[in-house]
């Protein structure tokens, strides 16, 4: 073999060994959207090539916010509570069909035309704090205008069949953001990534170095400590707490998950995690389950493949669904 191919192999190999010695680090971005904060971490040899697929990531969030997101004038739905009627394209007739889904698995208790009540209660920007509790007769006329029954899918057309009824996404739609940024960062190549926007999360495989994500549990009664530690790995996690969201009235505190029947905060459980292989499912059930009697949840958890809960009842008693890998604090 010629002294100049020796050399040439000689500089192959030292080409080969560089490139296994690339560091692997942790990339991280943070931005505002959905009126919260949303954190893409990816574990990449490559910071720059990684800030373009985080950027490409947030650029799908930014897509759904503005096309779907209740509050945002001119989204698909911001039209369809205007007109009461809008043709959607697949994507949103999809979302809307796995709103409904939600809808009959909670027998009509997980309702998205909620808006009425929880701005009669103060769960709004656009309305003043209350000062009193609401009263019957308030609660009772707001109600008239929840049921989202009235809500029809008809092909790509969806309809209000009755004035006055509009659609929150607030309880959804930031789910499904995470796991549309999770499938644009997996299709890019990321093998060990993470997307969080607070309540609801997405794992990408594990960490940098194999081992699950941990992800810590606020404790519902102290925001400074934590409940217990989930693992996940290539799974979504959604979570639903009294504490996220609440109004104070004469000193006393009112959250935001309201049972339909009662027009009242749901008073028999304090939070709810689900964990599972889909973002938008995993945000829908962490409100669907608070909604719901708890032996339903832990029957529902424990039959359902790739799908766990941990609930934290009144009483702060903790139930765990068979395979969920908890460890409390």
């Amino acid at each position: 073999m010629s002294k100049s191919r020796n050399i040439f192999l000689l500089f192959l190999l030292f080409l080969l060994l560089l490139g296994c010695n690339k560091k692997i680090e942790r990339v991280d971005e943070e931005r505002f959207a959905f009126g919260t904060y949303f954190k893409i971490s990816v574990y990449s040899d490559n910071k720059k090539e990684a800030k373009k697929i985080i950027d490409k990531a947030f650029d799908e969030i930014k897509r759904i916010d503005d096309k779907y997101n209740s509050k945002v004038s001119g989204s698909l739905i911001d039209e369809l509570n205007k007109n009461q009627k809008v043709t959607f394209d697949d994507e949103g007739i999809l979302i809307l069909k796995e709103v409904k889904k939600a809808y009959n698995l909670s027998e009509g208790k997980y309702d998205v035309t909620m808006s009425p009540l929880m701005n009669l209660w103060g769960f709004s920007e656009e309305v003043e704090p209350r000062t009193t509790i609401p009263t019957e007769e308030e609660l009772n006329s707001a109600a008239k205008k929840v049921d989202f029954s009235k809500v029809e899918i008809e092909g790509n057309q969806v309809v209000i069949k009755e004035p006055g009824i509009t659609i929150d996404t607030g309880s959804f739609l930031k789910g499904y953001a995470v796991e549309r940024a999770k499938n644009i960062l997996k299709a890019e190549g990321v093998k060990n990534g993470f997307v969080t926007a607070i309540s609801s999360i997405e794992a990408i495989g594990g960490k940098g170095d194999g081992s699950p994500w941990k992800i810590g549990i606020q404790n519902p009664n102290n925001s400074s400590e934590i409940l217990g530690i989930v693992e996940l790995r290539d799974q979504s996690m959604g979570v639903s707490g009294d504490y996220q969201t609440y109004v104070e009235i004469d000193g006393k505190k009112y959250h935001h998950i309201l049972d339909k029947e009662t027009k009242y905060p749901v008073k028999d459980k304090k939070m709810v995690v689900v964990v599972n292989k889909n973002g938008l499912q995993a945000d829908l059930y962490s409100t669907v389950f608070f909604l719901m009697p708890l032996e339903k949840v832990l029957e529902i958890a424990n039959t359902t493949p790739n799908l766990d809960v941990i609930v934290v009842d009144e009483n702060d008693k903790i139930y765990l669904s068979k395979d969920i890998k908890f460890q409390k604090k």
